[in-house]
């Protein structure tokens, strides 16, 4: 059989591999107040939104996690950072935790590949390369991040980009190359990777299995899923950390470095990680991958306003270029949609070709 081509999820919602319909959203009853108020307006159906503000607080986590580099030692980041989102998702989580238990449990196998791609190796390794390298080649390399997806998927579930969505990706990472370098083609070639690099490639290569597998995620609710993970990876970092304190890192404490952690354990991890996985139940892994251009553009921002760095034509030039290829990549004809809504899920896609349930996919909608 050829590979096939890209089909779009239920409903209409193009994606190169559309994940499951997701269970209620979280704050549905006994969701949280918190969660309701999130996920009981607009914002948790505009994709794109959800997948910016979670591009948002990754690019806040990488230029803080290089600020405490020398405070805090990148597996105890690592670990400390997912064991505090854990503890804080499960107020809000506990009871669905309880009813999805024995769905879990079935899926013991995959819970684990997620978890130790998504959570503990990608994390950690992001953190050991910010001890090597500087905060703007990690966020500048995240732009690798939607290639690697693709190639992902083209790998695991013989899936191929349309050309628009090949084209997205090109120009986007033309836009990243010109902030990389500062609008100059003898600065980008000047550029060499070092062993930070090195880790954060790897880093980038591992996460993009989890973004591809996400799709085959246990069929529970979406808070049950992230706080089983969450904690999972952090047991699965345990070992490790207890090693690096071994070998006599330490935390040197303090209000800066406890500040950090209880950011990051808060917003890079419970919320931004909530927002994604819904932005790749709406849109699929390959289509949310490219917002991840968005995290070079936000970096820089936040250089200009934390650190004191100066906003030249060149950025300019390499947000309008990812701009225009996240706009690309996710803009569909009224054809494509309509016609993506009559054929559903291919073979390969969503439950190995069985469309997702009404009543589940109601309560996505």
């Amino acid at each position: 059989m050829p590979p096939r081509t890209p089909q779009a999820a239920p409903g209409g919602a193009g994606a190169l591999s559309s994940p499951p319909a997701a269970p209620a959203a979280p704050g549905g009853a006994g969701g949280g107040f918190a969660l309701r108020g999130l996920t009981g307006t607009r914002l948790w159906h505009a994709p794109w939104v959800v997948l910016a503000l979670a591009n948002l607080l990754w690019a806040g986590n990488i230029v803080l996690a290089r600020g405490v580099a020398e405070l805090v030692p990148p597996v105890a980041l690592a670990y400390w950072r997912w064991t505090g989102a854990f503890v804080l998702s499960l107020p809000f989580a506990w009871r669905h935790l309880r009813q999805d238990a024995p769905v879990l449990a079935r899926h013991w196998r995959m819970m684990l590949l997620l978890s130790a791609t998504g959570i503990a190796t990608y994390n950690t390794m992001s953190y050991i390369a910010l001890d090597q390298t500087t905060a703007l080649n990690v966020l500048l390399l995240q732009s690798v991040q939607p290639v690697l997806i693709i190639v992902w998927a083209m790998l695991l579930f013989a899936e191929w980009p349309g050309p628009r969505q090949g084209a997205g990706v090109l120009v986007s990472l033309a836009g990243v190359a010109v902030i990389a370098g500062r609008g100059s083609a003898a600065v980008l070639f000047g550029l060499r990777l070092n062993p930070g690099d090195v880790w954060i490639l790897g880093g980038l290569a591992i996460y993009g299995i989890y973004c591809v597998m996400l799709r085959r995620r246990p069929p529970v609710h979406p808070i049950s899923f992230l706080s089983a993970a969450m904690g999972i990876g952090s047991v699965m970092m345990l070992p490790f950390y207890l090693a690096e304190l071994a070998s006599g890192a330490h935390i040197h404490a303090g209000a800066h470095a406890f500040l950090a952690m209880g950011y990051m354990a808060v917003f890079p991890s419970f919320i931004a990680y909530l927002l994604f996985n819904r932005g790749i139940e709406l849109i699929g892994a390959a289509r949310a991958g490219q917002s991840m251009h968005l995290m070079p553009l936000f970096g820089s921002l936040l250089a200009v306003v934390f650190l004191g760095e100066h906003f030249r034509a060149y950025h300019a030039a390499g947000i309008a270029l990812i701009a225009a290829g996240i706009l690309l990549a996710s803009w569909r004809s009224g054809a494509g949609r309509s016609g993506a809504g009559r054929r559903g899920v291919g073979r390969r896609g969503v439950g190995r070709g069985r469309p997702a349930p009404a009543k589940e996919a109601s309560r996505v909608a």
